[in-house]
């Protein structure tokens, strides 16, 4: 009964959740319009695609999920040269940054969820096997999938024992990942979960992350960024802040413009348009420079502003110590990126949904704070104590080197 009572709701919900999309996508909200808009441009894609063999079907929620099937993605590559490959995103904050991204051969948003766009895509595309990354789990398109014998296979996958797939109510969802050919895990609680509805050892395997293989290939091949090489020259110090939020600025601008500390800042905001650019610089009482705007004094400025994307993960060698926006918000961004390069990475309060950084403060390569005055206590820690800082460094490193291996796996298993 309950399980029917959810099939309606999920029926019922999901026309009145895309016409809702639809209006505000005409009201001018410009992340509706992007992804009604991008639905559209998919069905005008595929009418110009060959399906006639096969393809590789991979699919990502948004950019975060594409980084973790881009190690798989590009093993593929690399092993099936001949193979076809679509990426589809749900996101635009996804689609829009890798439209272009040449190791496939389509790129286009996931249509809506429902039965008629399931066949009609699946049938277009005509996929061999299909990996959806972490969190994806689409009602009607994992029932063609299964109708079809066609293999989904979940990668990078975790779960928490708060998702509906573990909760009395939840068999509709559970019906879900049974239909799944195999679901490679990130770690044992979420093994030990699958275990709890069902799902057992034959279903699942506990492979690990296949970002941590992303950010160490990254690290181990990333080019030299010249204006950043001449703004550190002379520092005895750098700390990086990447993926910055207004509230990580409060709480670490005020450590950076104490001229009694002899530190520099990269600060690479998550958001680059103008407003947000000049509300960070204006809280700055030191001499700034913009990436885009250097100058032959940049070597004598405090704080380099990185307002452009794309560097982020290269910029962090240039780091001692890394400062990971977003906790004080919906959640920490990226640690990995930082902490492959065996720098030790600190972060606001909302880490706790973030596997890696549970890890990372659990191995003493990660460490959380909720004030200023907490931050800059830890930061006169590491500037007092050198084998702290550079033993908190090693650790974050290892940290990363001992979890990767889940593409090899994966692809083992599979191809």
């Amino acid at each position: 009964m309950m399980k029917t009572l959810v099939s309606v709701l999920y029926a019922v919900g999901m026309p009145i959740y895309l016409l809702g999309l639809k209006l505000i996508a005409i009201l001018g909200h410009k992340k509706a319009k992007l992804l009604v808009d991008g639905r559209e441009e998919t069905w005008k894609k595929l009418k110009g695609y060959d399906n006639s063999q096969p393809c590789i079907w991979i699919h990502a929620a948004s950019l975060g999920e594409f980084e973790q099937g881009r190690p798989l993605i590009e093993a593929i590559r690399a092993k099936h040269i001949d193979e076809k490959i679509v990426l589809t995103f749900y996101s635009p904050s996804g689609y829009e940054v890798r439209k272009n991204y040449k190791e496939v051969d389509m790129v286009c948003y996931l249509p809506a969820d429902s039965r008629a766009n399931a066949k009609r895509f699946i049938e277009s595309i005509n996929p061999g096997v299909v990996f959806f990354v972490k969190y994806e789990f689409w009602y009607h398109f994992i029932n063609q999938l299964n109708r079809r014998n066609i293999p989904l296979y979940g990668i990078s996958m975790i779960f928490r024992k708060e998702q509906p797939f573990f909760l009395s109510w939840g068999e509709w969802f559970r019906s879900m990942l049974r239909k799944f050919e195999h679901i490679y895990v990130q770690d044992s609680v979420s093994a030990d979960l699958l275990e709890t509805i069902g799902i057992l050892e034959s279903k699942y395997t506990v492979a690990g992350d296949t970002r941590f293989d992303r950010v160490l290939k990254i690290s181990e091949s990333s080019p030299s960024v010249p204006i950043v090489e001449d703004f550190v020259k002379d520092a005895k110090k750098v700390i990086v802040m990447g993926s910055a939020w207004p509230p990580d600025d409060d709480i670490l601008f005020p450590y950076i413009c104490d001229n009694s500390k002899d530190v520099k800042l990269i600060v690479a905001p998550h958001e680059i348009h103008e407003e947000r650019i000049k509300s960070l610089t204006a809280k700055l009482k030191v001499k700034y420079t913009l990436y885009t705007e250097p100058d032959e004094a940049i070597a004598s400025s405090k704080v380099l502003v990185v307002n452009t994307i794309g560097l982020l993960s290269t910029i962090y060698k240039y780091g001692h110590i890394a400062y990971i926006g977003g906790g004080f918000g919906v959640g920490i961004h990226n640690t990995l990126e930082a902490a492959t390069y065996s720098i030790p990475v600190i972060f606001g309060p909302n880490y706790k949904r973030f596997k890696e950084a549970c890890d990372l403060i659990e191995c003493g390569g990660g460490y959380s704070v909720t004030t200023g005055m907490q931050l800059r206590s830890l930061l006169d820690s590491f500037e007092q104590d050198s084998q702290k800082l550079s033993s908190s460094g090693v650790a974050a490193g290892e940290y990363v080197k001992s979890m990767c291996g889940a593409t090899e796996r994966i692809m083992t298993d599979i191809f």
